[in-house]
């Protein structure tokens, strides 16, 4: 016969049960989301790490071609676009960086690589075109950190103005008190408040102040070995000693370094 205390009893039992189906539940719950979060995880970063890119080793130097740069914008200031310097399959890596000369920031186009998990993880989510040129956040410098643009190539690859314009100067690059290489500064055709600096280069005999440049097809020199003298921020994320094209945008003309 059933009593009260024995109702009482089941009465707990059933609790009982009930509280360790809802704590089933739960853990089945979590190892499911735990799950879906790792395979997540890994397919968002599975194939876009920092790993270098296949280039060629420390101290190779490029053997020039006559391909020039297929049109593709890498950052805009204002209403000026910064083409692409170097043809796409020379290119080792595309990174930014702060400035110690006062350069304006730059808006990098196409998609950080090595930015932070969560910011990533949200540019899978929400979706990012993966045929974007994936650039690199680099250490150094001061004030805005995209000042500057690193375009990786090997010492000896042909360097091709990066925007329309005509050539303001030419000077070279002193390191440790001997010229490595040259700045090329660019006035361009549709920003004349603006200079565009292009530096570690030789420039290109022909080229002279007042020529007439075109980006993408107007060879301004060749990439210089400035690895040798000078370490570069670009190195850890290629195969090579990090050489590259660097492009700042000032303003014209007082400011200039």
């Amino acid at each position: 016969m059933e009593t009260p205390r024995s109702r009482q009893a089941a009465r707990v039992r059933a609790r009982r049960r009930r509280a360790q189906q809802r704590a089933r539940r739960i853990a089945v719950l979590a190892v499911v989301g735990a799950f879906a979060v790792v395979t997540l995880v890994l397919t968002a970063f599975g194939s876009s790490g920092s790993q270098p890119a296949s280039t060629p080793t420390t101290g190779a130097f490029a053997t020039p071609s006559g391909s020039t740069p297929r049109p593709e914008s890498l950052a805009t200031v204002s209403n000026l676009s910064i083409k692409l310097p170097i043809a796409q399959d020379a290119v080792t890596a595309v990174g930014f960086h702060a400035s110690t000369t006062g350069a304006l920031a730059l808006k990098p186009l196409g998609r950080q690589i090595n930015e932070g998990l969560l910011a990533r993880l949200w540019h899978k989510i929400s979706g990012y075109s993966k045929s974007a040129r994936a650039w690199y956040q680099l250490p150094g410098g001061s004030g805005p950190g995209t000042a500057v643009l690193d375009v990786g190539a090997a010492p000896g690859t042909f360097v091709y103005a990066p925007v329309d314009g005509t050539i303001a100067s030419i000077s070279e690059t002193i390191v440790n008190g001997s010229p490595h290489g040259s700045r090329i500064d660019i006035r361009p055709s549709g920003s004349p408040s603006v200079i565009v600096s292009v530096t570690h280069v030789q420039p290109d005999p022909t080229l002279a102040v007042g020529s007439t440049v075109n980006a993408g097809s107007t060879k301004l020199g060749v990439v210089a070995d400035i690895a040798q003298v000078e370490r570069q921020a670009l190195a850890r994320h290629t195969n090579d000693a990090g050489d590259n094209v660097a492009i700042e945008v000032h303003p014209a003309p007082t400011s200039l370094p």
